[in-house]
């Protein structure tokens, strides 16, 4: 057997082409695994089930035993799919790639799924500790310093398609919103995909992060409530963001409402309704009656005026809470930049020298 281990971290800053495959159950790889793996499950939802509580229940060596009739129903099938993945890989690269294999711990799923990729002749790597060292290697990324730039400003300001902007010219960006598949607001999820669990959104931030750092210039996020929809920023990186200085386009009310309105003046009604109910008791009774009339009546314009204002308000107690140094502050130090129209484009010109 010649399958070659090396740790999360070799794994990470290796430079060597590879097919990762994830051979955890379905369950597991649904609910989040590392960025850009595929599913190659050694047993399924009910069989890990079984092998693993013969295992604590019982012991290894009966786990094993009512595990090899489950892996002998595979072995086939696997080698196939991973002879089709790595031909389509090699047309695409010009390159054979290596198969790197990871379990959850490192341990017998992948060894056995590598043992038998060995044996056909891949060019096989298994990861020590698996999923769970990857998971140790997440956290620990939030914990580093570095170099942010954010970018604020009122609701309707395109703030994310400015910062999209910036990644166009080369400049380090990470996209918040984008990552979560919300765009923040209680309206943030109309024309979006479900969102990620909130253990896969910090998979997938802490790749974005590694990948915008080794361009070695500062990295400019969005300001952004910790909450992003369902998943949360984590703490440790929440907390620079907090405490660097954010730049704050002040763009007219009449130029962000008509942005809006582009946004979201095309949905249906009823969620439109649906959004504006759950801000409710924050907007106050009477407000939300009146948008939900607007709506209903397709005055969109002055619906979403209404709607503007609120979230003015509530960004301005938030920002303001500095003062007070309050924990939920959203933004401590800004630098007020003004700008005349929602243009993703020009403003980030305006931002490009800072």
């Amino acid at each position: 057997m010649d399958v070659q281990k090396i740790n999360i971290t070799e794994f990470i800053n290796s430079a060597f082409t590879y097919l990762l495959l994830d051979v955890r159950s379905p369950a597991e790889y649904e609910h989040a695994h590392i960025p850009g793996a595929k599913s190659l499950p050694l047993f399924d939802n009910e069989q890990r089930a079984i092998v693993g509580t013969t295992y604590k229940k019982q012991s290894r060596e009966d786990a094993i035993k009512i595990a090899l009739p489950f892996f002998g129903d595979k072995m086939l099938q696997m080698v196939e799919t991973v002879e089709k993945w790595s031909s389509v890989f090699e047309k695409e690269h010009n390159l054979k790639p290596f198969v790197v294999v990871h379990c959850w711990r490192g341990g017998m799923r992948s060894a056995a799924v590598a043992w038998l990729l060995d044996l056909y002749g891949f060019k096989v790597i298994q990861i020590n500790g698996g999923y769970k060292a990857y998971r140790n290697w997440v956290i620990e990324k939030y914990t580093q310093p570095y170099s942010l730039k954010v970018l604020g400003g009122y609701t309707g300001s395109g703030k994310t398609e400015t910062l999209r902007a910036l990644a166009t010219t080369g400049k380090a960006v990470v996209d918040l919103e984008g990552l979560a598949k919300h765009k923040g607001s209680a309206f943030g999820a109309l024309g979006q995909v479900a969102q990620p669990s909130q253990e896969m959104f910090e998979n997938i931030l802490a790749t974005s992060l590694l990948e915008q750092e080794k361009k070695g210039d500062c990295i400019w996020v969005e300001d952004e409530s910790q909450r992003i929809g369902t998943v949360m920023i984590p703490a440790a990186f929440f907390a620079q963001i907090k405490n660097s200085t954010c730049y704050f386009m002040r763009i007219p009310f009449e130029e962000r409402l008509s942005f809006i309105v582009q946004q979201y003046g095309g949905f249906a009604k009823e969620p439109l309704i649906e959004a504006t109910n759950r801000i409710q008791k924050r907007l106050g009774g009477l407000e939300t009656k009146n948008a939900v009339a607007y709506i209903l009546e397709g005055e969109i314009s002055n619906a979403f005026s209404i709607l503007l204002k609120y979230y003015d308000k509530w960004y301005d107690k938030f920002s303001k809470a500095e003062k007070n140094n309050k924990e939920d502050a959203v933004i401590f130090n800004i630098q007020w930049l003004d700008a005349h129209k929602v243009d993703a484009i020009t403003n980030s010109k305006l931002l490009m020298g800072l």
